[in-house]
């Protein structure tokens, strides 16, 4: 699974360089004899932190396309060099770019993330990416297939309409991100952990922020820095999995629970090649990922539909109307299923047009694992790698009229291959494609049923860190539709 690009807050020029110096010495030694002279164009920037402020500063500004797509005019719209976090950078651009990454993954390339990723998630250090990435293709697709996904559709139902009474009828306005969250991550805790009690949800998921914001993070380990606090919370967050996975192991074994019930008891059942079961945490923390990674990304996506709905009627109108002929041919009481989210056709091309417009995906790095060529030019090996959705997304070439908003380009057979890359591609494709597609569109059905909505900041700031996030959280006053 792809984790999200967290970005790096600023604390002054001062940490950053003790942060990255040692790093950047190491760097510009070991690629001091590669092929240095064929080099993307591009600039560097300043020493040791490279572009990297610049690279944060256009997302925190809500506009993270706009260091991409300058440099792309400026220097090459198929590849360019920067220095991102004290490592040699190359950007690759465009659907070639996104096609030549995603298959060359293991072969040319392989994932790469900042050693605070190996401090929060701590069997990445001990697993390499190759191996990893082999154990969660065969995990993960069993669990997140279409067809095991199925019977789930009514629980999703379920929780879609408890959060909507809980949290939303009744009241005349309320912030749609912070809501987003807590129903997104409710549905991951009951799906993967089979955990349902809100009460107990809510507190588990205190420590989640802080971990988030960690995972990609400069690693000064101090009180006051996320690096620190997203440990803390890592630590956490695996102690009360661990406490999880052990009981659930008793349960398996006195017949309390079930095999199949949820991926946790997936993963405890399901033995790797040589026969051997995943170790207690290792399983926590593949858990801990999905969590953050089932929830975050999806959290966005739904906030930014919300958003869009409100600035286009005839976008909402529409939706509405394809949601009741659904609700029609249900009888009271009755749960949607795995027809119903087919019909929903439009309101899936809706979310598709909004993550192309607000990728909750900004994209994400990988490390050349040898030397090679592309586009003419050298690539040295350890270099690190970065796709950015926005690179084709935003691009005109991909999408005609990018600022358009859109949803007919999801018709037919949709775009171009590799240049709609919201969940990433290749074998590094997020697994949970189809599960953020069920969980969007069940959650939509419910909302549209209920409520028309107006935002109450027509010109809220959107800022980008990692994910695409409204900077009051979108607040909006709700209008329920008249009972028929």
């Amino acid at each position: 699974m792809e984790l999200p690009f967290i970005s790096l807050l600023p604390y002054g020029i001062l940490f950053i360089i003790s942060a990255f110096s040692l790093s950047y010495l190491i760097n510009k030694h070991k690629h001091s004899r590669s092929s240095l002279n064929n080099l993307p164009p591009g600039n560097t920037g300043l020493p040791l932190i490279g572009e990297s402020l610049e690279f944060l500063t256009t997302g925190q500004k809500g506009q993270p396309e706009k260091f991409i797509l300058d440099r792309m005019a400026k220097f090459s719209s198929k590849v360019f060099k920067t220095s991102l976090f004290c490592e040699p950078t190359a950007v690759f651009c465009g659907a070639a770019g996104n096609k030549f990454l995603f298959s060359n993954e293991n072969k040319l390339v392989t994932a790469w993330w900042p050693d605070s990723v190996n401090k929060i998630f701590p069997s990445s250090q001990r697993t390499s990416s190759q191996e990893e990435s082999k154990k969660m293709r065969k995990l993960f697709p069993l669990f997140f297939k279409p067809e095991s996904l199925q019977r789930y559709i009514s629980v999703m139902d379920v929780i879609a309409q408890r959060h909507l009474a809980s949290d939303w009828e009744g009241k005349q306005e309320v912030s749609v991100f912070p809501l987003a969250k807590t129903y997104t991550f409710w549905l991951a805790c009951r799906l993967f952990l089979s955990m349902e009690d809100p009460e107990e949800v809510q507190k588990f998921a205190k420590p989640f922020n802080d971990l988030a914001a960690g995972i990609i993070s400069i690693p000064i380990d101090l009180p006051w820095t996320p690096f620190n606090r997203g440990v803390k919370a890592s630590n956490v967050v695996h102690k009360e999995l661990l406490k999880i996975i052990k009981q659930r192991k008793i349960d398996l074994a006195e017949n309390k629970a079930s095999p199949t019930q949820d991926i946790l008891s997936h993963m405890l059942t399901t033995a790797d090649d040589d026969g051997q079961c995943i170790k207690e945490i290792d399983i926590a923390d593949k858990i801990l990922g999905l969590l953050v990674g089932g929830h975050d990304t999806a959290s966005a996506a739904i906030t930014f539909i919300v958003k869009y709905l409100a600035e286009l009627p005839h976008v909402y109108n529409k939706l509405l109307e394809e949601q009741r002929e659904i609700a029609k041919t249900k009888t009271p009481g009755e749960l949607l299923n795995w027809e119903d989210i087919q019909r929903m056709r439009y309101s899936w091309n809706v979310a598709c047009e909004v993550m192309r417009v607000a990728p909750p995906l900004q994209g994400a790095f990988r490390e050349a694992m040898t030397e090679f060529n592309y586009a003419g030019f050298t690539i040295p090996k350890g270099w690190k790698l970065y796709w950015s959705a926005n690179t084709t997304h935003k691009n005109p070439e991909c999408f005609p009229e990018p600022e358009n908003f859109d949803p007919s380009r999801f018709e037919g057979n949709g775009p171009a291959p590799y240049t709609f890359v919201p969940f990433g591609g290749g074998p590094r494709m997020c697994p949970g494609k189809e599960y953020a597609r069920l969980e969007i569109l069940v959650f939509l059905h419910n909302l549209v049923k209920k409520f028309r909505w107006e935002k109450l900041l027509p010109k809220e700031r959107i800022i980008v860190d990692p994910m695409p996030i409204p900077s009051k959280g979108l607040p909006i006053r709700l209008h329920p539709h008249e009972a028929a």
